[in-house]
């Protein structure tokens, strides 16, 4: 079977994907989770407040990282990214992946949950004390709006593309998903639920080739989880 141009080949080097970990790791993790939040939470008192507002300074770290260091460089538009059209035929497929990842998630949630783990954060926590319309809009905007469609752009477009172009589908998928894991420091507790629901999101890239179904079923994840935070 004849594959896809976009797994077969890019026009970037070590170069572009040791600059973008870098940032992720060095100024994302480092700067912005434990200098900027805390600065954010000192402002606000509200760890939803702060955490929203870290997730927004995330993605614009991010996407603006991606453009500067590997879009614009070589004149490249958001379509190498994985922004792009996908086939009709997806759409049913969509529910059924979306369905995979729940079952999946929640799985996961009861096998961690025997070793006394629970996938709850600071934010979600700052949600259930303070239940109304403006913290559950909040909720859904920042985890099932601005997250999806950064990690989305980012850990799949970028990262498992130049991962795949190079070590496979397989691998692409793993080390991806492994990295799309770590990337959630100091969340240790959802790294489990995260790396497989990073596993999901890459296959579904990698039959779509575009990033836009795995923003819908991150989206709608997310957003049931939050949901579901509410309800307890």
């Amino acid at each position: 079977m004849k594959l896809s141009p976009w797994k077969q080949y890019d026009t970037w080097s070590w170069r572009e994907f040791t600059l973008l970990l870098l940032l992720e790791f060095l100024f994302v993790i480092v700067v912005d989770k434990y200098g900027i939040q805390s600065l954010y939470q000192f402002w606000f008192s509200n760890t939803l407040y702060s955490g929203t507002l870290t997730g927004l300074t995330i993605a614009i770290v991010l996407l603006t990282g991606l453009y500067v260091i590997a879009l614009r460089p070589q004149r490249l538009s958001w379509k190498e990214e994985g922004i792009c059209k996908f086939s009709a035929k997806y759409w049913w497929r969509i529910l059924i992946w979306l369905l995979i990842t729940i079952v999946s998630s929640v799985i996961v949630v009861i096998l961690t949950s025997f070793l006394g783990n629970s996938v709850e954060n600071s934010k979600t926590e700052s949600l259930q004390q303070n239940i109304n319309l403006l913290t559950v809009l909040i909720g859904i905007i920042s985890a099932g709006v601005i997250s999806p469609i950064y990690e989305e752009i980012f850990y799949r477009g970028f990262i498992y593309r130049w991962l795949r172009v190079r070590l496979g589908r397989n691998w692409g998928i793993l080390i991806s998903s492994l990295i799309f894991t770590v990337a959630h420091f100091p969340t240790v507790n959802a790294m489990p639920v995260n790396f497989i629901n990073g596993i999901v999101f890459a296959w579904v890239y990698e039959k779509t080739g575009s990033v836009i179904p795995g923003m819908i079923i991150h989206g709608l994840m997310n957003t049931t989880a939050i949901l579901l935070t509410i309800s307890e």
